[in-house]
């Protein structure tokens, strides 16, 4: 059974699953607004040093970009539509192949043309980020954010950090109303 933590609250990855090497990250969310344009949300990652800052562009893994360059994160794909149950986009990460100077992974998720198309996380609903021992498929952690988030069109959903020579999870469920420019801005990347 999968631990099920609230907004802030933190776990030993490497203490609940022993031995974790590879994990999939899921993020999940359905839509609560109907009318109007489609919501396209997409889940990306940035791999952050000690300053909490990209070494490099590169290290922004995202649709365009969908492995880092020395292979340790990949993302498996763009959802345009978020519909289903389960997972919508997915994140592999093979925890040993993390470069040293790689702290932390921060998982966030963006709802592309949000501004133009009037949008916002105030229209989703379920939303979620789950962490899977990928060697024994045991879900080790679960993160379900239940704010209302109406004004926010970018979110950190989660964060899994290195600390003391273990992995470890984080709910974040920080909201921004700056899209992804604001994120890339905040983890010293240019947006353009």
């Amino acid at each position: 059974m999968a631990i099920s933590l609230s907004k802030g609250s933190n776990i030993s990855l490497s203490k609940e699953s022993p031995g974790i090497r590879k994990i999939h990250i899921g993020l999940g969310w359905d839509n609560r607004v109907t009318t109007g344009a489609e919501f396209d949300l997409d889940a990306s990652v940035f791999l952050l040093n000690s300053e909490g800052k990209c070494r490099q562009d590169k290290d922004f893994i995202f649709y365009g970009n969908l492995k880092s360059t020395d292979g340790s994160v990949e993302h498996t794909g763009d959802n345009l539509t978020g519909e289903g149950d389960g997972d919508d986009e997915v994140i592999i990460v093979d925890l040993e192949k993390v470069p040293a100077d790689v702290e932390k992974l921060a998982v966030t998720v963006t709802i592309h043309e949000a501004e133009s198309r009037g949008q916002n996380f105030g229209g989703i609903e379920n939303a979620f980020a789950r962490i899977v021992n990928l060697e024994s498929s045991q879900e080790v952690v679960r993160y379900d954010l239940s704010e209302d988030y109406s004004v926010e069109n970018s979110m950190i959903f989660c964060e899994v950090y290195r600390h003391n020579g273990e992995w470890k999870f984080k709910a974040i469920g920080q909201g921004f109303s700056n899209g992804l420019a604001g994120l890339a801005g905040k983890y010293g990347l240019s947006a353009s």
